[in-house]
């Protein structure tokens, strides 16, 4: 994320991963509220999930790859937000501040994540929100992975210790149990550097919907992914 061009090409890969993004969506939509960032919203599917919340009084997409940016607005559906602009850059490019910043699956893009920490702590707003999500465990980092630019998988160790003093810890939890179970064995047995349609369809389609109930009962103790929700104090 901190090259303007992204070398990624997941994007238009999972953007049909509905069911994905309705479960992890209805994990942190609760927290979202007044002035809305979401960085590295990439062409804007996300927010398509996050938006259309009573809570909201805008909502800022950032997004650095110029060719990313310009989809955002096409992509976008029909919302009740009637405030709503989008940022070719980073979040150093915006002078406001926000009662929520979202990070859905950016953070591992960036090599300084401790420096952009503090970058996001700054423009937050005083009981404002930190939403973060990011993948899951190093051990499963991958040719995936590395293939799409990520400098890290995460676990809650790790995030911890990201967060500075300024943010306080609401929840930290995993998600996609099954969804870890699958990335061990590509990572193990198959070997794919790039996941294909009939992959993301199958996990989305047919794991997603159980991978909620086992979610349940092991109490979130791991998964694909990690989700940190954070308050600023002071």
């Amino acid at each position: 994320m901190e090259t303007n061009n992204y070398i990624g090409n997941e994007l238009e890969l999972f953007k049909n991963a509905t069911n994905w993004k309705k479960y992890f969506c209805s994990k942190i939509t609760e927290y979202i509220h007044g002035d809305v960032l979401e960085v590295g919203a990439g062409i804007g599917i996300n927010t398509n999930y996050l938006i259309n919340i009573d809570k909201i009084n805008s909502i800022t997409c950032i997004e650095p790859d110029s060719n990313l940016c310009s989809q955002i607005k096409k992509n976008h559906i029909e919302t009740n937000i009637t405030t709503s602009k989008i940022i070719n850059g980073t979040i150093e490019n915006t002078d406001k501040t926000f009662d929520t910043i979202i990070y859905i699956d950016v953070l591992e893009h960036i090599e300084d994540s401790n420096k952009e920490i503090d970058i996001i702590t700054n423009k937050l707003n005083k009981g404002g929100s930190l939403i973060i999500l990011v993948p899951a465990f190093n051990f499963l980092y991958s040719e995936f992975d590395k293939k799409i630019g990520h400098f890290r998988r995460y676990d809650k160790k790790l995030l911890r210790q990201e967060i500075n003093e300024k943010l306080k810890e609401k929840k930290l939890f995993y998600l996609d149990s099954l969804g870890f179970f699958a990335s061990l064995t590509n990572k193990l047995i198959l070997k794919k550097n790039t996941p294909t349609i009939k992959n993301i369809h199958f996990w989305d389609k047919k794991l997603i919907p159980i991978t909620k109930l086992s979610d349940k009962l092991i109490c979130n103790a791991f998964g694909k992914s990690l989700i940190g929700i954070y308050q600023k104090t002071n």
